[in-house]
């Protein structure tokens, strides 16, 4: 469970705990994150104030609630560990690196990691290429979405997906 002493602010990271054999960590926190966890009262060590079964009751009850409001019963399928399975998979649509989204989870074994993204296909690996031979022309690229891909003689190669 996450304590207000795993968070540092200054550095906006927040130290992750080892559970189940994983690795410890320290993730980056965006400035969103620490502004809402600023408002929150700071009188339990925990920053949600309350047990991990309690908080889990509490999730339970939103997600029933919002399936209801929503008139979609997929919703009471989410569990709090399919976010975990959701970050896995976009972080490896994003960065097609499976050692990275292997880090970022705290796995030691790369099969663990693979069960978190074998779910994702990726419909679309098709590419607008550009090239650049001046710095303005690649900031340009850059701004537009691209990203770098190398080098080829005096022309630097970039592609943005379809």
């Amino acid at each position: 469970m996450l304590k207000w002493a795993d968070f540092n602010f200054e550095n906006r990271t927040v130290d992750i705990t080892p559970e189940k054999g994983s690795e410890p960590r320290q993730l980056p926190i965006s400035p969103q994150l620490i502004a809402m966890l600023n408002s929150l009262p700071r009188d339990s060590e925990q920053p949600y104030g309350c047990s991990q079964r309690h908080f889990a009751r509490a999730f339970r009850l939103q997600r029933k609630r919002i399936a209801n409001n929503l008139k979609n019963d997929r919703l009471k399928k989410i569990h709090f560990h399919t976010f975990r399975h959701w970050k896995a998979t976009t972080e490896y649509a994003k960065t097609k690196d499976i050692l990275h989204v292997m880090k970022l989870l705290g796995h030691k074994n790369i099969q663990n990691t693979l069960l978190y993204t074998q779910l994702i296909t990726f419909k679309n690996d098709e590419f607008h290429s550009a090239t650049a031979k001046t710095v303005e022309d690649a900031q340009k690229l850059v701004e537009a979405g691209f990203e770098y891909v190398c080098d080829f003689g005096e022309v630097k190669l970039f592609r943005k997906r379809k």
